[in-house]
């Protein structure tokens, strides 16, 4: 298989092509059943690289095959290759990509079926995977980059789908713009790694890493610019809030590309470059802070939102901050195991909150909802689940993959577990109160709608299950050894992330200190649980649409720290003063006026030497003589 991986990324660009030739064409379910198969294709192609891969790591060798397609451009000593990686990492992550997004192209034919756009929808979709696999199967960092660069392109689409409202045009607009930031460091990073290792190639750039010292200053800067680009793609502070905004989108947009796929492509970055990092320990260091403070804040702001979508947009924002906690603090591993179960839970809990706004009439004020789990009893049940995992409580996938990054992030610096731990209790607390405000007490909304409330069709029910399984036995891919577990991603991962094992970041704990942090973690979660279900459930304190934050941590929390006017104050109206000027006296001034000034003065002399031709012989002789008697006069006195 490893010599065919190149039909992953290309059965799904033919399915954006036949969807983007035929929509409007042919009936709606055509462009669906097209979408969805290519993925499903892609999918099975993809199971057989990881059966393939696998198979290589249980003979021994490293599980890697490159597959050489074209030399792309050379210039001078530069050569450039189109070549994909397949190996325990890409192989992993293109399962995640390809299965999750099955399951959300068939989630989206009933969840789309009315849209007038739906032709389009998928050919966008099926454009994303295609630039999604392309960016995990590059042998080198301009390929990566072409696949990051093609993801932000779809991302803005898919936001900005329905472009017709103006405020879901504007956020598309600012998600790519706020993602164009982190991809000038990444293409910074690279002219950077070619003039440091000559070469793009990871195979020559981390072989040559492996002889420079560790805190290099090249290599500080190349990791830096590389957290830069994972910073937008992954949206951690500052470059944080273009995320929340995103889910303007559609629903499956948000499940696909702001949970289970695009925004780890951050993550994926850095693990990919795990060697050059471990060689750069203040860049770690930044990242495990910036990564911990991304978790708390966003998961400070989540308490007090509203909008069901808004809640899990933080959510992610926070998820994401624990992942970089984790690659900060040397947890490569259980970083990635985080992104593995996050894709599970987390995409169940955004097409989970698409069905409840499909059962309520695309309502999405979670005060406005209530007691839907007897009219929606599998989006409930399965919610539950998700909840449930993402809360970390045991057994089920987020318990593991959380657990792991703040038991290493304890043995790195106590104070991050601590934000971590609080995190985690906050975690526990927003999403058991979505739950609640969502599907106990009373129905808030309509009568209309409460008339109208039903579950969801099978094509929206099935992937919910399917994720909600996984969501439950996921996290036992990589159960710790205290747990009697044996690491089995790690193993799997070693080739990858061996000199993680050299730079000394395994877990030294003891196994009680790692029982101790279980248990806090675990009892904290539960009774945040509790105490939501105390407050929105026994003493239905259900927040009421017209009421304002009285105290100063609630505002904080509600107006999501005022971030968004910050960066108006400080950026946005600024540079549109600043572009005003520029317009007005540089542009409109300077070179219009410049412009404008050389066509009149040609205009007005054409005018004028118009009118020397009248047409009248006798202003012609006129004219003949007066030259005939200037020449003469020329001859006679400069001869």
């Amino acid at each position: 298989m490893s010599a065919l991986i190149w039909l992953i990324p290309l059965i799904p660009l033919l399915g954006f092509f036949i969807n983007g030739l035929t929509r409007n064409r042919v009936p709606k379910m055509v462009n669906g059943v097209i979408g969805s198969a290519v993925v499903l294709i892609s999918f099975v192609c993809s199971i057989l690289a990881y059966l393939e891969v696998s198979a290589a790591r249980e003979a021994g060798s490293s599980g890697s095959f490159t597959l050489h397609l074209f030399d792309w451009f050379a210039v001078g000593s530069l050569k450039i290759a189109l070549s994909f990686l397949l190996d325990p990492l890409s192989a992993i992550m293109l399962l995640i990509i390809t299965g999750v997004g099955f399951l959300i192209h068939v989630y989206s034919c009933a969840y789309m079926a009315h849209d007038e756009g739906f032709g389009k929808f998928f050919a966008y979709l099926n454009l994303f995977i295609f630039f999604m696999t392309i960016l995990v199967l590059g042998s080198n960092y301009l390929v990566m980059f072409i696949g990051w660069e093609g993801v932000g392109l779809c991302s803005y689409l898919l936001i900005g789908f329905w472009f017709k409202n103006v405020s879901y045009a504007a956020a598309a607009k600012k998600a790519f713009i706020m993602n164009r930031i982190g991809d000038l460091g990444f293409l910074i990073a690279m002219f950077f790694i070619l003039e440091t290792f000559g070469s793009l190639e990871y195979s020559e750039v981390f072989a040559a890493a492996n002889g420079l010292s560790v805190g290099t200053p090249m290599v500080v800067g190349i990791t830096l610019l590389l957290f830069v680009a994972a910073t937008g793609k992954s949206a951690q502070i500052p470059l944080f809030t273009w995320l929340p905004d995103a889910m303007a989108g559609p629903t499956p947009v948000s499940a696909l590309i702001h949970a289970a796929t695009m925004v780890t492509a951050g993550i994926y970055l850095v693990v990919r470059s795990n060697v050059l990092f471990l060689l750069a320990p203040l860049s770690m260091e930044i990242m495990a802070v910036v990564g911990v403070v991304t978790a708390f804040v966003a998961a400070f702001i989540a308490l007090t939102q509203n909008d069901i979508k808004k809640v899990l947009a933080y959510s992610t924002v926070s998820q994401l901050g624990y992942m970089f906690l984790g690659l900060g603090v040397g947890a490569f591993t259980g970083a990635f195991f985080h992104v593995l179960t996050h894709a599970f839970f987390k995409a169940l809990l955004f097409l989970g909150a698409g069905s409840v706004i499909h059962g309520v009439h695309d309502e999405q004020d979670m005060r406005k909802m209530g007691g839907l789990r007897k009219a929606l009893p599998l989006t409930f049940g399965t919610m539950l689940i998700g909840t449930i995992a993402i809360s970390g409580i045991p057994p089920f996938a987020g318990f593991f993959s959380k657990d792991e990054i703040l038991a290493h992030a304890f043995q790195h610096q106590p104070i991050f577990w601590v934000l971590g731990l609080i995190t985690a209790l906050f975690t526990s607390f927003y999403m058991f109160r979505l739950v609640f405000l969502t599907f106990f007490g009373k129905f808030r909304g309509t009568a209309e709608q409460q008339n109208h409330l039903h579950e969801s069709p099978w094509a929206m029910t099935v992937p919910l299950i399917i994720l909600a399984i996984l969501s439950v036995v996921g996290g036992f891919i990589n159960v710790p050894e205290v747990l009697g577990g044996q690491h089995k991603l790690q193993a799997f991962l070693a080739p990858i992330l061996e000199a993680g094992e050299v730079a000394g970041t395994t877990m030294t704990l003891s196994h009680s200190t790692e029982y101790v942090l279980m248990g806090l973690s675990v009892v904290g979660a539960i009774a945040m649980a509790v105490f939501a279900y105390i407050k929105y459930v026994k003493n239905a304190q259900v927040p009421e649409a017209d009421e304002k934050p009285k105290s100063l941590l609630y505002r904080l929390s509600y107006y999501k720290l005022y971030v968004d006017e910050l960066y108006d104050a400080l950026f946005v109206k600024p540079l549109g003063k600043l572009s005003t000027v520029f317009f007005k006296y540089v542009d409109k001034t300077g070179i219009d006026g410049f412009v404008n000034g050389v066509g009149d003065f040609f205009t007005g002399s054409g005018r004028g030497i118009r009118l020397l031709q009248s047409g009248h012989v006798g202003f012609y002789i006129i004219m003949m003589v007066v030259s005939i008697i200037a020449i003469l006069m020329y001859g006679m006195f400069y001869s």
